[in-house]
C-alpha cells in the first residue's frame, strides 16, 4: 500500500494551480475551471494532489485544529533540496522552519491559502543510524545536511 494523493481545499483553484506549478514545478493533468486542479510531480501518476476550490470567502486552516498539518514532497538528493530551497526563495515564499530530523531535512512553508507544505530529503535507509526510534533526541540534529539554508534564521533545532 502507498499514499495515492492528497485532496486539499483552496479558495481559488486557478490561482493555486498557478502557484503550485511555479513554486513546486507540478504538472497539471486536469483542470476544471472554478472547481479543481489535479497535479503531480511524478508524471507517471494522474495526480498526487487535488486542489478543490471552496471560494474566496472560505476560512483558512488554523494551527492546532484537527486536520492535515502538512503534506511533504520528497526530493531524491540534497542537491535537489537546495534547488527547491532556492526556488522557494526566488518566489518570495516565507519559510516557517527548516528542521534537521537526523535522517532527513525538511523545509516547511505554506501555500497562499495557509495549507502546510514541506519539501524534504531523506537519506537512504541503509544510512540511518538505526532502524527504529529514528526521530529520538540522540538521532536528530546531527548536522549532516549542509546547504544554502545553513545561515537561514528558519533553521531550527528541535
Amino acid at each position: 500500500m502507498r499514499l495515492g494523493h492528497v485532496n486539499i481545499h483552496v479558495r481559488n483553484a486557478e490561482r493555486s494551480r498557478d502557484w503550485y506549478a511555479r513554486v513546486l514545478g507540478l504538472h497539471t493533468y486536469h483542470y476544471r475551471p472554478g472547481r479543481a486542479a489535479f497535479m503531480s510531480a511524478d508524471k507517471e501518476m494522474s495526480h498526487e494532489v487535488a486542489l478543490m476550490q471552496v471560494g474566496d470567502g472560505a476560512a483558512g486552516p488554523m494551527r492546532g485544529q484537527v486536520g492535515l498539518n502538512h503534506m511533504a514532497w520528497m526530493v531524491e538528493s540534497l542537491d535537489d533540496l537546495a534547488v527547491a530551497y532556492e526556488r522557494l526563495k526566488s518566489n518570495d515564499v516565507t519559510i516557517d522552519a527548516i528542521v534537521d530530523h537526523g535522517i532527513s531535512l525538511g523545509i516547511y512553508f505554506r501555500d497562499p491559502d495557509g495549507n502546510g507544505l514541506e519539501v524534504s530529503y531523506e537519506q537512504p535507509r541503509a544510512e540511518w543510524p538505526r532502524q527504529e526510534q529514528v526521530f529520538s533526541d540522540d538521532v536528530v540534529n546531527r548536522g549532516l545536511f549542509h546547504g544554502p539554508w545553513d545561515s537561514d534564521p528558519a533553521l531550527v533545532k528541535r
